[in-house]
């Protein structure tokens, strides 16, 4: 088959979420960017996080509160120094994203106006509605679109790092429209392909959401760290024809209430905080009332929220919950949790450096070490921000400090590969997954399901691996590869961690053990 000339650039950015936007805005001040995303480009878990971004903006508030939040939330394994670069750069980076036009709701006298959130002691939540990530990534994609620095990739799928001389030289990809792999090589390269949700049957993630850059970064030979802490968010919507919609934290803020179906609100009896409880806790106790009545669902009492309040700031939630049948101004919202957010990823340092020389990461795909255990509330969109930025800054120097000149890559190799004929292997294998994950590897674990978990996707991984080397490559292969790659991760994170500590509760070691285990499980392949 023909093969087509490398593309070559200063830096290359594979995810077009709110990092990968980010990072590639600043790269373009000093170099040529190649961007590349496999759907449209404003298709990320950034363009649906609903809650917003927690930077201390009032007077009452102070970064000392945030950093304590943080660090008491993450249960013990949080990186300080990473916590303290966040939320004391933060802020000024929120005013940035002002400056470029995102609209961030305000008061009547115009100044922000601030949310509270789960695990937070003080009103800090900078949003925009309850639509916070959609604005920043609109805005972001619409700056990125009209930089002639940066040149944005769309509908293209990676399929693996490009590892020479223990460097990062770039990827191979898939044309998504014309099935070629074409070659990407540059001098700095940027994962942020987001997180992994898709690895359970029951996600607030948008079907992109793969872990495409942990599973590449691990088969590169990269370190990962901490993929037994998958939050679950609490509050989904449950309703047949809903994928998952998630029913943001800041509800609760609010003053929501959470009931079980005879109208009896639970939380007292699980955390002092009641409903404003981490999520953890409020995702175990949901779950442990659902085992306890065998009931599908519990309630959002809305009640004590003004109707024309929810309305307005909530309006997203009311219009899709009402085209489900549900008026919130009149009704409680039917919940269940779902998999919300993975605080482990590709371990790096607070420049947003891997272990792989040339290879940065940042936003879902990382883990700089902020979340710890468990992630407090709307740090994520702040942490992807800093240190987006912050890789920015020290890829720019790299580039400024050394000379760097690509190498000669071969091209990809298509031969032996045909079209596959049968594409249900790749979706009933994707299905089983998912529900095994769910079953095995939920919210709340034992050793004895840990290990059949690890069992099972060592037998499909070997059938996709049969599977990968024998036909063509697609995106939905691909996908199935990464999530299959990433569920065996989380799996063996799991199994090494012999305690319960933030989000990972196992039944088996109930108790937290600091002595053993306060540190974070990094493993490599």
């Amino acid at each position: 088959m023909f093969r087509i000339m490398p593309f070559e650039s200063d830096f290359l950015v594979i995810g077009s979420g709110m990092a990968g936007l980010i990072f590639a805005l600043k790269a373009a001040e000093v170099g040529t960017v190649f961007l590349i995303t496999k759907k449209q480009n404003t298709e990320s878990n950034t363009n649906y996080a609903q809650g917003g971004i927690a930077a201390v903006f009032d007077a009452d508030d102070s970064v000392e509160s945030h950093f304590a939040d943080t660090i008491k939330a993450g249960a013990g394994l949080c990186h300080e120094d990473a916590v303290r670069v966040m939320v004391e750069e933060g802020p000024a980076l929120v005013k940035e994203l002002m400056s470029v036009g995102v609209q961030f709701s305000q008061t009547e006298n115009g100044r922000l106006q601030l949310g509270r959130e789960g695990g937070h002691s003080s009103r800090r939540i900078v949003h925009a509605e309850d639509l916070t990530g959609q604005k920043i990534e609109h805005t972001l994609v619409k700056e990125a679109s009209h930089n002639p620095k940066i040149k944005i990739f769309e509908n293209h799928t990676a399929i693996d790092l490009i590892i020479s001389e223990r460097r990062c030289w770039g990827a191979y990809v898939l044309d998504n429209e014309t099935l070629e792999v074409k070659t990407y090589l540059a001098k700095v390269i940027f994962l942020a392909t987001g997180g992994g949700g898709q690895v359970y049957l029951h996600t607030t993630n948008p079907s992109i959401a793969t872990g495409d850059g942990m599973a590449m970064a691990y088969r590169a030979g990269a370190k990962l760290a901490n993929l037994e802490f998958v939050q679950f968010h609490p509050t989904t919507l449950y309703h047949s024809l809903a994928k998952s919609f998630l029913i943001s934290e800041a509800v609760r803020g609010e003053g929501a209430i959470l009931r079980d179906k005879d109208g009896k609100a639970f939380m007292s009896e699980y955390h002092k905080l009641k409903d404003l409880a981490p999520r953890d806790i409020v995702a175990r106790a949901i779950d442990s009332e659902l085992k306890k009545s065998g009931e599908h669902c519990v309630f959002l009492d809305l009640s004590a929220i003004p109707p024309e309040r929810k309305k307005e700031r909530f309006p997203n939630i009311y219009k899709n919950c009402l085209s489900y049948g549900i008026d919130i101004t009149q009704k409680p919202i039917p919940v269940v949790p779902a998999a919300h957010y993975l605080c482990g990823g590709v371990l790096t340092d607070i420049w947003g450096q891997t272990s792989i020389e040339g290879l940065y990461a940042a936003g879902e795909t990382a883990c700089s070490g902020v979340h710890g255990a468990n992630r407090l509330a709307s740090n994520s969109l702040l942490e992807a921000l800093v240190f987006a930025e912050r890789a920015a800054q020290k890829a720019r120097q790299e580039l400024n400090e050394k000379t760097i000149s690509l190498p000669i890559i071969p091209g990809w190799d298509y031969v032996g590969s045909v079209f596959s004929q049968e594409k249900v292997v790749v979706s009933h294998n994707r299905e089983e997954v998912q529900r095994l994950m769910w079953d095995y590897v939920g919210i709340v674990r034992t050793e004895k399901r840990l290990l059949k978990a690890s069992e099972r996707l060592k037998i499909i991984s070997q059938e996709i691996r049969d599977y990968y080397w024998k036909y063509r490559v697609t995106t939905t292969l691909l996908e199935l590869r990464n999530l299959v790659t990433l569920a065996q991760l989380i799996v063996r994170c799991a199994l090494l961690r012999k305690e319960s500590r933030g989000l990972h509760y196992n039944l088996d070691y109930p108790e937290r053990d600091d002595e053993h285990f306060r540190k974070d499980t990094i493993i490599s392949k």
